[in-house]
């Protein structure tokens, strides 16, 4: 079985053209089969403003009215997609844009308005790999945007870190599936204020006493809930850190594992 890495970019790296410019240059190296995941980063939240729309968020998500995904729509699969796509074509990878609609690739529920409405927000129903699997196997990487649709026409914002997850667990049958969470943090930190406290290795037992502790909260909670969800669904490896981890062995990152 061939590995392919499945690799989530967020804002850090979004928002920073030198930062992005570095890590499509490397990621363009990985001589594997891969399929990078990107967030939206600040570009959505400043394009709203710019156009006067108020940017509401619950316990850090955005509410996606029908203004608001349009905005989105046009910041995650346009600008940022193509731009992507397009430096990556820059280092000889070639790469096409992906939202979940296109191929019919990412098919999502709209998330119930119980307990919260959070709008057309998606839920990921299911990942179809077929034309996903001709791309690979012809050297081709998709890029997904954190946009997947509802076999009926509607567009909904998506979680990138539920997409990464879902993608490498729907690959897991045709490829020893790795998947990789690229943020600001050298990983799972003991102390929040100390970048150097990494733990290097969580699993199914360590896990509720890291949270019962204190010690992984809000925003990791998703973050790690998706990770497990992997590792639960036959992915072969789960990892999260700066994107340093892809290239160089010794860089401290966190492992997740059963």
């Amino acid at each position: 079985m061939k590995t392919l890495k499945v690799i989530k970019i967020g804002g850090n790296i979004i928002d920073n053209d030198n930062a992005l410019q570095q890590f499509l240059k490397e990621f363009a190296t990985i001589d594997a089969p891969k399929i990078l995941v990107h967030g939206g980063g600040k570009l959505a939240t400043k394009l709203a403003q710019q156009m006067q729309v108020e940017v509401k968020m619950i316990d850090g998500r955005r509410v996606t009215d029908q203004v608001t995904l349009d905005i989105i729509t046009m910041v995650y699969a346009g600008k940022i997609n193509k731009n992507v796509v397009a430096q990556l074509q820059a280092n000889k990878c070639n790469a096409i844009g992906f939202s979940g609609a296109d191929g019919n690739t990412i098919v999502s529920n709209l998330r119930p308005s119980e307990p919260i409405d959070y709008g057309f927000a998606g839920d990921v129903k299911k990942v179809n790999t077929e034309t996903l699997e001709l791309l690979l196997n012809n050297n081709v990487t998709p890029v997904f945007c954190a946009i997947t649709h509802d076999e009926n026409g509607q567009l909904l914002n998506t979680n990138a870190d539920t997409i990464a997850s879902e993608l490498a667990i729907g690959f897991a049958s045709i490829y020893n599936t790795e998947l990789y969470y690229c943020f600001e943090k050298n990983g799972v930190l003991e102390d929040v204020n100390n970048d150097d406290s990494v733990i290097e290795n969580i699993n199914t037992k360590s896990y509720p006493s890291l949270i019962e502790n204190g010690i992984i909260y809000e925003g990791m909670l998703p973050k790690l809930n998706n990770c497990f969800h992997a590792i639960n669904h036959q992915v072969q490896k789960v990892c999260i850190g700066k994107s340093q981890m892809l290239f160089h062995k010794n860089n401290k990152h966190t492992t997740i594992a059963k």
